[in-house]
């Protein structure tokens, strides 16, 4: 019986390059700076109905708290751009859905305030997890652009 020893998927080439890829983007300005908008678009979106003032719309209120704390953390707390880049689209999902509940939560909560507010912090919420997701993508294509041609010998062009 012969036995083989398998290195843990973690020590996968693949996976340690995807890895590195990722601490690559993440180490970018533009990446960072995404990283904080976005974080003070999540506090702006759970405290949006105490700063508008439409918290007497209490299922609005309730679920604008709750997209903000999760947005913050899909999108401005992540401590590892490979996992903020993987949820970026849900954070995207939450900012069309914090553009539609006005309309689309029950109660009477469609009020100006409150319509203007949502449309305004899902827009941008929406953008900024866009970005964050394009990142990584950019990345790629700007190597891949810059990639030179293999040249067999030195007299080739």
């Amino acid at each position: 019986m012969s036995s083989t020893h398998r290195a843990p998927i973690e020590e996968h080439p693949d996976l340690v390059e995807l890895r590195a890829r990722h601490d690559r983007v993440a180490a970018t300005p533009r990446a960072q700076i995404v990283e904080a908008l976005a974080l003070l678009a999540g506090l702006y979106l759970a405290a949006s109905p105490w700063i508008a003032g439409f918290n007497g719309s209490v299922t609005l209120a309730v679920t604008n708290l709750i997209c903000g704390i999760t947005y913050m953390l899909l999108g401005g707390l992540g401590n590892s751009y490979e996992r903020t880049h993987s949820m970026a689209w849900a954070a995207a999902a939450i900012g069309v859905w914090t553009c539609i509940a006005p309309w689309v939560v029950t109660g009477d909560v469609a009020q100006t305030r409150s319509i203007t507010s949502n449309l305004i912090i899902g827009v941008i919420a929406t953008v900024l997890a866009l970005a964050a997701a394009s990142g990584a993508r950019d990345r790629d294509t700007r190597r891949d652009l810059g990639a030179q041609p293999y040249r067999s010998m030195p007299g080739n062009r």
